[in-house]
């Protein structure tokens, strides 16, 4: 019967861990203690089948996400086709999908050094926000966030324009780091 564990590993560390985000030494320390923990192995493997299940999910694109560059390599290096449309704050991208592409991502580019929360705010035609992504992940030496967007929906939907917004957040207080335009048209011959 396996013991309970004395000093659990944190679903965070475990996360970094599953991720390959930890140094060399740090690895090293968590591969022998899950050699010898049940508990926190038993956690690992639930943490990968979750993980396996968001992918999933991710790469159909059948969510809105925000997802890791480390995430994005990975799509791409399993031989996903990832088509991607880079926005500066304020800017504006004329955008489609084709019919090959798996994945479709909008790079939000914005100063995020410093911030400890950002949240994506997604605009209808008139303006009006009709979706918050609530303290998204981001690396803010890339200084941008990526959003992992619906294929689905954006391959059948009709030409048109959307808008995103992002928010540094601090306690009550928000801050716009940026509104972002996509100019989208079907893919030739689609829609």
């Amino acid at each position: 019967m396996n013991r309970p564990c004395a000093s659990p590993i944190a679903l965070a560390t475990l996360a970094e861990y599953w991720l390959g985000e930890l140094d060399a030494a740090r690895e090293a320390e968590l591969d022998e203690h899950l050699l010898g923990c049940g508990q926190c192995s038993a956690a690992l493997a639930e943490l990968a089948e979750l993980a396996g299940g968001i992918r999933a999910l991710v790469s159909a694109g059948a969510v809105r996400a925000v997802v890791t560059d480390a995430f994005l390599e990975r799509l791409a290096a399993a031989g996903l086709k990832v088509r991607e449309y880079r926005v500066p704050p304020g800017g504006s991208v004329n955008c489609t999908v084709a019919p090959d592409d798996d994945l479709l991502v909008s790079r939000l580019e914005a100063p995020l050094a410093g911030l400890e929360q950002v949240d994506v705010v997604l605009l209808d035609v008139p303006g009006k926000a009709y979706e918050r992504l609530r303290d998204v992940p981001f690396d803010a030496k890339a200084g941008a966030v990526v959003v992992a967007e619906r294929i689905d929906i954006i391959r059948a939907a009709p030409a048109g324009r959307g808008r995103m917004q992002l928010f540094a957040v601090s306690g009550e207080a928000e801050r716009l780091l940026g509104e972002y335009t996509f100019n989208h048209a079907p893919w030739p011959g689609h829609g």
